[in-house]
């Protein structure tokens, strides 16, 4: 199997986890989640969202947790940025990097951001002109990739024209969402097949949602395809608000032990993420879903007796 020697995580578990939880953390929380992921090894951390409180309140205080945290020099803080207004409060807090999101699935960007695709463009561009002049690099999410909860399967064909949109707008990368959680490596093949067809792996991140417990699946079809960069959240916390009956991401301490396993380097301690998911679950005051933790839980009992 031809597998890549290095990936890169990007963690996005304080903001695409928390956005979806219905307990709402307070910002001090939020904070020390960050600083504790910003101790992991990795390099890239989404933090938090300016999308208008009203739509995410539980990221409604995304100036003051930028703010706050506690930098490391050799790691990006990233935020999801959907307007102008948007972007003016990021930059404000000093954000790293700018994302800027839409579907493949015209149904599913309707109910997100209530907006058809073609309306959609004008306003990303919009934010992402004001980004590269403020220096900023911009990455571009692509939700429903593979199925849309309304539509059903989504062809490669319309993930291809929204990608080609954004790359010639000037987007740096493009992170390919399987929202729903419904993807199967065949399908994964499918997409990535037509994408890389006209791109290279570099241009592309994939960010699997676990819903039907086949993220690590497409993980290693992804890997054997040539992408190096996957997005995941501690705990594997998140959802899509959008998207009924959607569970969280690809926890990023399962997906470290299977790229551990297989010989493939991250820079990322195993051990510092399951910290920072203790603290996380401890704070919602639930079990987190990742696979991982149930194994260090049932651990930690055992050492009890």
């Amino acid at each position: 199997m031809q597998l890549p020697k290095h990936v890169t995580l990007k963690e996005v578990g304080p903001r695409d986890g928390l956005q979806n939880e219905k307990t709402h953390l307070a910002t001090a929380d939020k904070v020390q989640l960050v600083n504790l992921l910003s101790q992991t090894g990795l390099n890239y951390i989404e933090v938090t969202s300016f999308v208008h409180p009203k739509w995410i309140p539980q990221l409604a205080d995304a100036v003051e947790v930028l703010q706050a945290i506690k930098r490391q020099k050799d790691i990006t803080y990233a935020a999801l940025v959907p307007n102008m207004r948007g972007l003016e409060r990021a930059l404000q807090a000093e954000v790293d990097e700018v994302s800027v999101f839409m579907s493949a699935s015209e149904s599913h960007n309707q109910s997100n951001i209530n907006k058809s695709i073609n309306e959609t463009f004008p306003i990303l561009q919009e934010v992402m002109v004001g980004a590269k002049a403020a220096h900023k690099n911009v990455r571009g999410y692509i939700s429903t990739v593979i199925g849309c909860p309304y539509e059903g399967y989504i062809q490669p064909e319309k993930v291809l024209r929204v990608t080609e949109k954004l790359l010639e707008m000037g987007v740096d990368e493009i992170s390919l969402g399987d929202t729903i959680g419904v993807g199967v490596p065949t399908q994964v093949e499918s997409l990535l097949e037509e994408l890389l067809k006209r791109y290279p792996a570099e241009n592309f991140a994939m960010h699997f949602h676990d819903t039907r417990g086949t993220a690590l699946a497409n993980i290693v079809q992804s890997l054997k395809m040539g992408i190096t960069k996957f997005d995941s959240a501690l705990g594997g916390l998140g959802g899509c608000p959008y998207a009924k009956g959607a569970s969280g991401n690809v926890a990023t301490e399962d997906l470290l032990y299977l790229l551990d396993e297989m010989g493939i380097k991250t820079g990322v301690e195993l051990n510092k993420v399951l910290e920072a998911a203790l603290f996380i679950e401890q704070k919602l005051g639930k079990a987190v879903a990742s696979k991982q933790m149930a194994i260090a839980r049932n651990e930690r009992s055992a050492s009890q007796l």
